[in-house]
């Protein structure tokens, strides 16, 4: 009796409807040479290059860094920088986060950063046949990777809470291959309740992958779509060390799904990058998850900021989207976003950008209680009603 084989990656791509060309470039958006590009991409549509010498609130970075025992962890590593992985420090940190999440360890995997499993998710189960689901605004570099091989972005607004609008995802493409939800959303740093989140799991296509992008969730003090992944086949958790604890230059994010899930977007390359995980990054990492009370005190800290900030905006009567529980809120100016922006830099503070949904609307990433008082004093200098 004959055995069945797995077909190839490029039978996959061609049963899902991709042609010659399109199989070239998921390749090649997969390949290591392209590494590179995908994290400078990351980077650049998170904001334009820093500006020396301005108040830095426009890319939602953390005002500081990794929490002292968390860099001191690192430290100990850099002394073992000989070895490729001194002790066994991955499985380190996939134990930390199982038994901070509840979820198991196995289901746990760990990268440079969280553009690389958003592309191979996309090249994985959408295709020219089955589309991406988004909100809009939301994170874009799902939007890229979608146009990159040929697959149909369906965007959605949300709604008027500034949730994401999961009914409507699903009415727009009831046969997409992904759906996406960033939750706390990037820019508007609202939040999608759970509740909607599992009906969107439960009724969308059985095939298709609900993926949930959790970067700002540890800014939240309130529930989170972890557990999904714990007992779903069909579920894709994204999370980062570059927010709340303070990590963007170290580069490192984590993937919590089933084996199956994984294996189908590791196969194409064996998943190599992640081996080329810095080990001061992992050391770091998994010396920060379990902090909770650090992490309790960091949130109230830039909760304060942004309140600070949000209060006087209102105060000059400057509308701020409403419910931001992230370390960024937006901005409507009622004017073209860009100027303002200009103007701000003007005076030495560099906010975000915009979004082509929301032109007048600029995103504001939360620093620190000082640099918040210099984007306050900045508006005083530069607004005029």
């Amino acid at each position: 009796m004959a055995t069945q084989t797995e077909p190839t990656f490029e039978q996959d791509l061609a049963a899902r409807g991709y042609s010659r060309r399109q199989m070239a470039k998921a390749a090649a958006l997969l390949g290591a040479a392209t590494a590179t590009l995908r994290v400078t991409g990351a980077v650049a549509q998170q904001a334009a290059k820093a500006v020396a010498g301005a108040v830095r609130i426009g890319a939602n970075e953390c005002w500081t860094g990794p929490f002292p025992v968390a860099a001191q962890a690192a430290f100990r590593l850099v002394q073992e920088g000989n070895r490729y992985e001194p002790d066994n420090e991955h499985q380190k940190l996939f134990d930390a986060v199982a038994a901070v999440e509840g979820i198991p360890a196995d289901r746990i995997v760990a990268w440079p950063g969280s553009s690389d499993p958003l592309s191979r998710v996309a090249v994985a189960y959408a295709s020219p046949t089955r589309g991406i689901v988004t909100a809009d605004p939301t994170y874009e570099a799902i939007w890229r990777t979608g146009a990159w091989i040929g697959a149909k972005v369906t965007k959605v607004p949300l709604t008027k809470d500034y949730a994401h609008d999961v009914k409507a995802m699903l009415a727009a493409d009831p046969n997409a291959g992904v759906y996406y939800i960033c939750s706390p959303n990037n820019p508007t740093g609202t939040v999608t309740p759970i509740a909607d989140i599992e009906w969107l799991a439960n009724n969308k296509p059985r095939d298709s992958i609900l993926v949930v992008d959790e970067a700002y969730i540890h800014w939240v003090d309130g529930p989170n779509a972890a557990k999904m992944a714990a007992t779903r086949d069909d579920v894709l958790i994204l999370r980062t060390f570059s927010k709340l604890f303070g990590m963007a230059g170290m580069r490192l994010g984590l993937t919590f799904a089933s084996p199956g899930l994984m294996d189908k977007m590791m196969r194409y390359d064996g998943g190599q990058v992640t081996a080329m995980l810095p080990m001061t990054a992992v050391a770091c990492g998994t010396a920060s998850v379990g902090e909770a009370g650090l992490i309790k005190a960091r949130r109230a800290e830039m909760n304060a900021a942004r309140e600070k900030s949000v209060s006087h905006l209102k105060a000059k009567g400057i509308k701020v989207i409403p419910g931001s529980q992230a370390n960024m809120f937006m901005v409507d100016w009622g004017r073209p976003a860009k100027d303002m922006q200009a103007a701000l830099l003007a005076a030495n503070v560099q906010i975000g950008r915009s979004w082509p949904i929301w032109p007048n609307v600029s995103r504001v990433s939360v620093g620190s209680i000082a640099e918040m008082e210099a984007f306050n004093a900045a508006i005083d200098k530069v607004w005029k009603a």
